[in-house]
């Protein structure tokens, strides 16, 4: 079971830039989208289908073009979750889960904290999730959360952790938090097989950053630890142009 979370800055315009070959070349068994800014009216539908994703799940926010989840699937779930049921998270259109019967997969987009206002948003969002998060695993133990978490865990994640390290994203109070995610139940996937640094999953559209890989790492595939010894692989797919992001990977057998 191949598993792809991918946060495309607006699925529309992924889709002008080749998302739904790269899509099929690509191939994996689930797609958890992020940051659509799309409805699916919006959408011609018929072309996930196509692709070969005939079960697919949108949340979207309730402001047009901000934000929204998806989640495209070969294989038809057992039960899809929209939202968590916290009204200001649902609102914004961050959180979509898929049950099959021996797994979960969660489609996650945490806030970012591009001002004050937004940053204790987003602390508050944080808190929150981790206590849902916390209920949800006495029901789902095997849940495997995918997505754009906001957040470079360690040094290694992020290309200059010295001049950042007052910036949101990668502050003080945030590594703790995903470092306490983590701890709480959660195998940091990717890390899990690769201990080498300079591994970014977003990277600025300004100063040639991806070409310089100036990056950061805050895309992630966590995996429940009763999940662990199931895990094949995971890799980073930096080849793929579609968003100021890239793809990350997880096999699960």
């Amino acid at each position: 079971m191949t598993i792809i979370s991918y946060n495309v800055n607006g699925i529309r315009a992924a889709i002008r830039k080749g998302f739904l070959d790269w899509l099929q070349q690509a191939n994996p068994d689930i797609v958890c989208v992020q940051e659509t800014k799309a409805r699916p009216e919006q959408l011609d539908l018929e072309e996930f289908e196509k692709a070969g994703y005939p079960y697919h799940y949108w949340f979207s926010a309730d402001k047009k073009g901000y934000s929204g989840v998806a989640i495209l699937s070969k294989k038809e779930p057992l039960n899809v979750a929209y939202g968590t049921g916290i009204d200001y998270m649902d609102a914004e259109g961050r959180n979509l889960r898929v049950d099959f019967e021996d797994f979960s997969v969660m489609s996650l987009y945490l806030p970012s904290g591009t001002n004050l206002a937004r940053l204790d948003h987003k602390f508050k969002f944080m808190d929150d999730f981790q206590e849902y998060i916390n209920g949800l695993k006495e029901e789902i133990p095997n849940l495997i959360i995918c997505g754009d978490y906001n957040i470079c865990h360690e040094a290694i994640d992020i290309h200059d952790p010295v001049r950042l390290k007052n910036v949101s994203g990668f502050l003080p109070e945030e590594r703790a938090w995903i470092d306490g995610f983590m701890k709480s139940g959660f195998v940091d996937s990717f890390r899990h097989f690769n201990d080498e640094p300079h591994n970014y999953s977003w990277w600025s559209y300004r100063a040639n950053a991806r070409n310089n890989n100036k990056g950061w790492r805050i895309d992630y595939n966590l995996v429940a630890e009763p999940l662990k010894n199931r895990m094949k692989r995971a890799v980073i797919l930096p080849e793929a142009y579609h968003s100021d992001h890239c793809p990350v990977l997880v096999e699960i057998e």
